[in-house]
C-alpha cells in the first residue's frame, strides 16, 4: 500500500523549485530577517499537457483539467472598462472589443499556466492590403510565459524595472541554409536592448533602444498569487495528484477487468481419454498431446459426459466494480478541491441538480475572489492603451482611473427568478394597501429585480421617470377600455404627461 501511495503522487507538485524563503541570520549580535521572493514557476509544458490531456501518464484522469479551466472562463467573462472621460471610453471600448478573444485567452492561460504576459504595442498598419485603414494601431500580444526568463524589480516597491525576455527563433538564409538564433530582449522604461546569439534574423537589429513611452508596457497576470511569491499558481496544481491517483486506479481496474472478463471452463472429469474420444475424436491422448494437439471449444455446442463428471463456467468478479467506490472518492475530491460543482463534468440529472443548488454559491465566490484578483493587472492595461494613446496621438483624457464592471452571475433559473418577482411585487402591492409604505419606495424596491424600469422621477429630460410612464399606461389602458378616446385626445394626454415632466 505504502508503494502504490508513492507511485500516486503528483508530478508538478516536484517541478516547483529555486525555492526563495524566509531566511535568519547573526549581525551585530541580534537576529536579522532576509527576505526575498518565492521565484518557483509553474511547469508549462505539463500543465499545457494535463489541459489539452495528451500526457500518457495521466490520460484516464487528466480529462477533468478542461472542463474545470474552460468553465471558470466561461463564468468569468472579459470585464467592460468604464470611464468618466467618453473619449477615454470610445477608445478602451474599442480596444477590448477588437482583442476580446485575446482576453478570453489570457484568462484562460493564467487559470492553466498561472502566468500570462501581455505586452501592448503600436505598429504601423500602412500598405497593408488586411488593414485597409491607414495609421497606428495598438496590438494585444500575448507572450508565452517561459519567455520571461527574469523580472529585475526595484528593492524597495517590489515592482518591476526590467523585464529580460529569451526566445529562440529558427530561420534560413538566401542560401537555404539552417540557423537557429537565440535572442535576448531585456525592456526597461526608458529602454529596449536586444541581442542576438548567432546571427541576427532578418527584421532584427541589435543594440540599445530608447522607450518612446516612458513605461514598461507589459502586464503580468497572475493567477492565485500572494505576495511572497513572484510568479502564479496554476488551478491544475491542486488537483494533479487527484488526476494521478484516478489515471492508477482506472487503469488498474480496465487491465483486471480485460484479465478476466472471458470466463473460464472447469471440468471434473474421471476418464479424460473418453471425454477427448467422445467430444472431439482423439483416440489416444498420449500421442495427440506429445505432438503438440490442441481442442477447439468454439464448435462444439454440447459436451458429452458420464454420470460422475462436471462441467462449469469460472467468472471472476469485476474489478471495475470493486474500483468504483475508490473513484467516486477521488472524483469528489476533485470537485472539493477545484471548487467545481459536478455538473460541470456531465454527471447524471439527480447528482447535477443537487449540484446546482448546493455547488453553485461555491462556485460563484470563486467567481467573484477571481475577478477581485485579476482587477489589478485589467486597470494597467488600461492605464497603458489611454497613456500609449494620448502619447501617440496627442489626445489629453481628464484622468486615466478605470472601473471594471463584469456580467452578473445568477445561479438561479428562469423560473426561480419570476416567481422571486412575483412574490416581491405582490408583497409590495399588499404593504401600498396596508398604506405603509409608499409608490416611489415601492417602485425603487422593485427596480432592483427589474432592469428595464427607471427611476422614480428623473432628473435626466431625456430620460421619462417611471412615475410619467405608469401614468401614461393607465391613460393609455383607459383609452383601450373607452372608445370615445380619439387621436385628438390622446394629443391631449401627452400634453398633460409633458406638463407633469416639467413640473
Amino acid at each position: 500500500m505504502a508503494k502504490w501511495i508513492d507511485k500516486a503522487v503528483g508530478e508538478m507538485s516536484r517541478l516547483r523549485n529555486n525555492l526563495s524563503r524566509l531566511g535568519w541570520s547573526l549581525v551585530g549580535g541580534s537576529f536579522t530577517s532576509s527576505y526575498k521572493l518565492d521565484s518557483s514557476r509553474v511547469d508549462y509544458d505539463m500543465a499545457r499537457k494535463l489541459y489539452n490531456n495528451t500526457d500518457d501518464n495521466y490520460k484516464l484522469g487528466a480529462g477533468f483539467a478542461k472542463p474545470i479551466v474552460n468553465a471558470t472562463v466561461g463564468f468569468m467573462g472579459v470585464p467592460s472598462p468604464k470611464i468618466d472621460d467618453e473619449e477615454a471610453q470610445e477608445k478602451l471600448t474599442s480596444f477590448f472589443e477588437d482583442n476580446m478573444s485575446k482576453l478570453q485567452r489570457t484568462i484562460r492561460n493564467a487559470g492553466r499556466d498561472g502566468d500570462v504576459f501581455v505586452w501592448v504595442t503600436r505598429e504601423d498598419v500602412e500598405n497593408n492590403k488586411l488593414y485597409p485603414e491607414k495609421g497606428k494601431r495598438l496590438v494585444y500580444n500575448i507572450i508565452p510565459p517561459e519567455q520571461v526568463k527574469k523580472i529585475n524589480r526595484d528593492p524597495v516597491t517590489n515592482k518591476p524595472r526590467e523585464y529580460i525576455l529569451v526566445s529562440t527563433h529558427s530561420w534560413e538564409d538566401e542560401n537555404g541554409n539552417a540557423k537557429r538564433t537565440e535572442i535576448t530582449q531585456i525592456i526597461g522604461a526608458d529602454y529596449r536592448k536586444i541581442k542576438c546569439k548567432g546571427d541576427a534574423p532578418p527584421g532584427i537589429e541589435e543594440g540599445e533602444f530608447p522607450n518612446q513611452w516612458g513605461f514598461i508596457p507589459i502586464v503580468h497576470f497572475k493567477n492565485e498569487s500572494d505576495e511572497h511569491e513572484e510568479f502564479g499558481k496554476s488551478d491544475l496544481e491542486s488537483i494533479e495528484p487527484f488526476m494521478k491517483a484516478y489515471h492508477d486506479v482506472m487503469m488498474h481496474a480496465i487491465q483486471g477487468s480485460k484479465l478476466h472478463s472471458t470466463p473460464r471452463l472447469k471440468l471434473k472429469l474421471k476418464d479424460v481419454a473418453s471425454f477427448l474420444k467422445n467430444n472431439f475424436g482423439v483416440d489416444d491422448p498420449a500421442k495427440f498431446a506429445k505432438e503438440g494437439g490442441t481442442i477447439n471449444l468454439d464448435s462444439n455446442e454440447i459436451l458429452f459426459l458420464t454420470s460422475d463428471e462436471e462441467a462449469e463456467f469460472i467468472e471472476v468478479n469485476s474489478a471495475t466494480g470493486d474500483a468504483a467506490v475508490l473513484l467516486k472518492f477521488l472524483f469528489y475530491c476533485i470537485v472539493d478541491t477545484s471548487e467545481t460543482p459536478e455538473f460541470i463534468f456531465g454527471v447524471h440529472t439527480p447528482s447535477s441538480h443537487a449540484s446546482v443548488k448546493e455547488q453553485m454559491p461555491i462556485l460563484v465566490r470563486r467567481i467573484e475572489r477571481k475577478r477581485e484578483a485579476f482587477d489589478e493587472p485589467f486597470k494597467l492595461l488600461c492605464r497603458i492603451v489611454l497613456a500609449m494613446t494620448s502619447d501617440s496621438e496627442n489626445i489629453q483624457f481628464s484622468s486615466y482611473s478605470t472601473e471594471l464592471e463584469w456580467d452578473d452571475i445568477d445561479p438561479r433559473d428562469g423560473k426561480e427568478v419570476a416567481e422571486e418577482i412575483k412574490i416581491v411585487a405582490e408583497a409590495l402591492g399588499l404593504a401600498k394597501d396596508k398604506r405603509i409604505i409608499s409608490d416611489e419606495a415601492a417602485v425603487q424596491f422593485l427596480k432592483k429585480y427589474i432592469s428595464t424600469m427607471n427611476e422614480y422621477e428623473s432628473e435626466d429630460e431625456d430620460i421619462t421617470g417611471e412615475r410619467d410612464r405608469i401614468m401614461k399606461s393607465r391613460l393609455m389602458s383607459m383609452q383601450l377600455e373607452d372608445s370615445q378616446f380619439n387621436e385628438g385626445q390622446l394629443k391631449e394626454i401627452d400634453k398633460i404627461l409633458a406638463k407633469m415632466k416639467e413640473k
